[in-house]
């Protein structure tokens, strides 16, 4: 007579059976879950309060070097893109579980706690002080960020076009006389007289131009507009 053979899952119930019982296994999957959620609620806290740390305690081996990148890295692609970065506290987004995910795994991988958490974001985006593409980095230490999440949209390809007058105000300028000049070919020719010569398109030009440069002005005072370079780590929403 053949031997029955053995079933391996059956022999593990049995063992289970014998050793525990279902309260048991759930009162432990309890616990388990009520420490991962208050692990939880310190990440939420941690991100949401002040906190200047300038480095934390990575395991260098760990980091992989495809999300480390320097403060002038991100000054640049903050500037060009009209972005924010800024203190993870201000931020008024919904941040993704999986961000926390990723941050509850580098600090067990690394044995640490993370501080200075900072993001990348547009300025709707935060709850800026009176004076699409979020990014969230945690400070290495000696002007370096690791990037440890990414999430929302991609920014609209044309951002980094439409933002490029607001870089500085030598793009302003520059814009407001393309603008300028552009308007003035679109002028109808005879308006003042029936022989149009280049006295009175630098006419036509010189009024546009004053025209535009002082709507220009207007709203950026109004509006309490800065240049990209004065805000990118600025609190302040009219820095």
């Amino acid at each position: 007579m053949l031997l029955k053979k053995t079933n391996i899952e059956e022999r593990l119930q049995h063992l289970k059976t014998k050793q525990t019982n279902e309260q048991d296994i759930l009162q432990a999957v309890h616990k388990l879950l009520d420490a991962d959620n208050r692990k939880d609620d310190l990440v939420l806290e941690t991100l949401s309060k002040s906190n200047y740390t300038t480095s934390n305690d990575f395991v260098f081996d760990l980091l992989e070097t495809e999300h480390i990148y320097r403060i002038d890295q991100i000054k640049e692609i903050c500037i060009n893109y009209r972005l924010r970065f800024l203190d993870s506290k201000y931020f008024k987004g919904e941040l993704p579980y999986e961000a926390i995910s990723k941050i509850k795994a580098l600090e067990k991988s690394h044995s640490t706690t993370l501080n200075g958490f900072k993001i990348i974001a547009p300025s709707k985006l935060f709850k800026l002080e009176n004076a699409d593409d979020p990014l969230l980095f945690a400070p290495i230490g000696n002007g370096y960020y690791y990037l440890i999440h990414k999430w929302g949209n991609d920014l609209s390809p044309f951002r980094k076009l439409l933002m490029w007058p607001y870089k500085s105000f030598g793009n302003l300028i520059i814009t407001t006389i393309l603008i300028s000049l552009l308007a003035t070919g679109l002028f109808p020719e005879g308006v003042f007289s029936n022989e149009p010569n280049s006295t009175q398109a630098g006419m036509i030009f010189f009024f546009i131009f004053k025209s535009i440069a002082a709507i220009v002005i207007y709203y950026g005072f109004a509006a309490g507009k800065n240049f990209n370079t004065a805000i990118w780590d600025s609190k302040y929403f009219n820095a």
